[in-house]
């Protein structure tokens, strides 16, 4: 009976995912890094720097697409070899982009549009591989609703720094959790790296 048992098991794993190739990642986002060693997937980090301007009648999807893909190229161009992941995350409401806040005021007022009601968080994604150039790009989209929120609310989580170098002005794995709802689609998108999207991509390049 327990050899039959082992014999199972042994069956069953044969489906479970080998190892995974390093990734570069070309990104400085403490978030992105936690969600990779989460799922144990060996990674580096290189940060790419590069302009981030909305071009004009650029639709969200295209704009992280494309931001993705330039972080992606800009570091797998410094090296020889290499699989490089690069991502970027906007929150878009009625159709207008929410970057990151300049300061604590364009925060307050962010925030004040997203209460109450939902909104939409896309994470573009690319993976580049370095000795080749050959590259691929998705996005994942999630619908996010935030509660209801005073303005005194607002005031305190403005008050954290949490908000400051996030998109659409809070990170939903911090004290902005109090104020969720409701999630629609991949919780990992919204923190920042649709990690099911970079495995599905991963077996393509």
């Amino acid at each position: 009976m327990e050899t039959k048992r082992t014999s199972q098991v042994a069956e069953q794993n044969t489906d479970l995912p080998q190892a995974r190739e390093t990734l570069v990642l070309a990104s400085g986002s403490p978030r992105r890094a936690d969600i990779l060693r989460a799922v144990e997937w060996p990674f580096e980090m290189e940060a790419a720097d590069v302009d981030e301007t909305l071009r004009g009648g650029e639709s969200a999807a295209r704009y992280v697409e494309r931001l993705a893909r330039e972080k992606a190229e800009a570091v797998a161009a410094r090296r020889l070899f290499g699989l490089v992941l690069g991502a970027d995350t906007t929150v878009v409401v009625d159709g207008e982009i929410f970057a990151k806040p300049c300061d604590e005021a364009e925060a307050r007022s962010m925030l004040r549009r997203l209460r109450g009601r939902w909104h939409e968080v896309l994470t573009g994604v690319a993976l580049v591989r370095a000795e080749t150039k050959q590259a691929i790009t998705a996005h994942e989209s999630t619908r996010v609703r935030f509660a209801p929120m005073t303005d005194a609310e607002i005031d305190w989580y403005v008050s954290t720094n949490e908000p400051t170098d996030k998109a659409g002005a809070y990170a939903v794995q911090g004290r902005s959790a109090l104020f969720i709802e409701a999630i629609d689609g991949d919780y990992w998108n919204v923190v920042g790296l649709p990690i099911r999207l970079v495995y599905e991509l991963s077996a393509k390049i």
